[in-house]
């Protein structure tokens, strides 16, 4: 009967491999130091290298100051644009001058966790926009380390399954 209850269970799905969708991203970067070109983007390098490992795009990457209005109108160009995915850099830590978190919310985002248990990476905000596009808001450890939240949650997106706060949790 033991064996049985097995079989059972594997013709039932208990695990299952899902394919990565081939997604086509778009890159808002945020900061009046960028923006000016006083610095040097370090994100866009590193999220085209990301995605590719999975066999997804950023399709283009934009550039707006610390402005809520600015950083919301590039949220809305890629949707509007009908990009899979929208990832936003910068103004992710708790510093009261940023202005990404409360853009993205502008923006008409369902918020799903703004912050998360684990590190690096731990100020990354999650949510999705209108019509269900997924939507990060990425704090600067992804351009440092090998490893951070983002990369714990992207493969879930990239397979398509619907990414929780309990979800995020767990995974802490």
């Amino acid at each position: 009967a033991a064996a049985g209850n097995a079989a059972e269970g594997a013709a039932a799905g208990i695990v299952e491999g899902k394919p990565f969708r081939s997604l086509r991203a778009g890159v808002l970067t945020t900061g009046g130091e960028v923006f000016s070109g006083r610095i040097e983007d370090k994100f866009g390098p590193v999220l085209r290298e990301k995605l590719a490992a999975f066999g997804s795009e950023v399709v283009e990457q934009r550039f707006a100051p610390d402005d809520t209005d600015s950083i919301a109108e590039g949220i809305r160009y890629f949707l509007d644009g009908g990009v899979d995915l929208v990832l936003v850099t910068g103004g992710m830590s708790v510093d009261p001058d940023d202005r990404t978190p409360g853009a993205i919310r502008k923006s008409g985002a369902e918020i799903v966790s703004y912050g998360t248990p684990m590190l690096p990476g731990s100020m990354m905000l999650f949510g999705y926009l209108p019509g269900g596009t997924p939507v990060f808001g990425l704090p600067g450890a992804v351009i440092y380390e090998p490893y951070t939240a983002f990369d714990a949650l992207l493969p879930r997106v990239l397979v398509g399954v619907r990414v929780t706060r309990a979800g995020i949790t767990r995974l802490g």
